[in-house]
């Protein structure tokens, strides 16, 4: 099969169409055949050598973590699943950019049938972590008041839509030529963070999304009220900072889970959430895409589309 492989860290010269071996499923693993794959910026992470869990040990990789396919073959144990089942899942730190992908089952689910493959394979990485920021991490609750900075991109868009459905009100930021695609995604209050302090804007909130870090992040404690919580996804907010005092901060990464990407799968299918697919490349230009999500502004998701023999 063909997939696209780092064997070094660094930039996009590093990532080479190499034919390979398909990989075989093991006990409790599905055989998954692409057709769709998301980018996201934690792939860029790791073939830069960035992100903690991926060490130089782990080379060669095949890179990629969100995959939509059919069901190819299943390993020994497996149930709830049938060969030529569409399913979708975020997947370990290795195998999304291939034709062919090795999945537990306990990470799959079936893909809504309103859903092309573009569209599916834009859900699962960015889904689960709009998800658990919001839901596991930030406790969320109907009334309660979040805001969300980078709220256009992958992860942010799902995240403003969720926390809609969970009838938060909603502030976002973005870029100036974001804020028409935050308000087309609903949000209370769109905030252009090059013309706006959000501080100045939001005030008592119950929780802060953190997709930006650095700066942002430790402006971010002020806007919260007494018990208010900051999560993020990059760093551990300082919890020593002068305005941290009775606020809660957390750091995570989204964990896979078959069980949750069905719940938002229902929610797409039912017309509360929507997957937002900005550029589509093939599997030969994945370089390019990630650049595209590296060093653009996009609104939503960046694929990779795999053609299959």
């Amino acid at each position: 099969m063909k997939a696209i492989r780092i064997d070094h860290f660094g930039g996009p010269q590093v990532m080479e169409l190499s034919e390979v071996d398909i990989p075989q499923p093991q006990a409790g693993e599905v055989l998954v055949k692409n057709f769709a794959v998301g980018v996201n910026p934690v792939d860029y992470k790791i073939r830069e050598g960035e992100y903690p869990e991926v060490r130089q040990d782990k080379l060669p990789l095949t890179m990629g973590r969100e995959i939509a396919g059919t069901v190819e073959a299943l390993g020994e144990g497996v149930s709830g699943f049938e060969v030529g089942d569409r399913v979708f899942a975020m997947i370990g730190a290795d195998g999304g950019y291939a034709q062919y992908s090795r999945v537990p089952v306990a990470h799959l689910a079936h893909v809504p049938s309103s859903l092309d493959w573009r569209h599916a394979a834009g859900i699962p990485l960015a889904g689960h972590t709009a998800w658990q920021a919001l839901v596991e991490h930030g406790h969320l609750e109907q009334g309660h008041k979040v805001l969300i900075h980078g709220g256009s991109g992958g992860v942010g868009h799902f995240a403003v839509q969720f926390a809609r459905v969970k009838g938060a009100t909603v502030f976002a930021t973005a870029s100036s030529e974001s804020l028409g695609f935050l308000q087309e995604l609903g949000v209370d209050r769109a905030i252009d963070y090059k013309k706006e302090a959000f501080e100045d804007i939001c005030q008592d909130f119950d929780l802060v999304i953190d997709l930006i870090g650095g700066e942002t992040q430790a402006r971010s404690w002020q806007v919260l009220g007494e018990g208010g919580r900051l999560v993020s996804t990059l760093e551990m907010p300082d919890a020593h900072h002068p305005q941290a005092q009775g606020k809660t901060g957390t750091r995570f990464t989204a964990r896979p889970d078959g069980q949750e990407l069905a719940a938002i799968a229902g929610l797409v299918e039912a017309g509360e959430v929507r997957v937002f697919i900005e550029q589509t490349f093939e599997l030969e230009d994945a370089a390019k895409a990630l650049d595209a999500v590296a060093n653009g502004h996009v609104h939503g998701k960046v694929v990779l589309r795999i053609q299959q023999r």
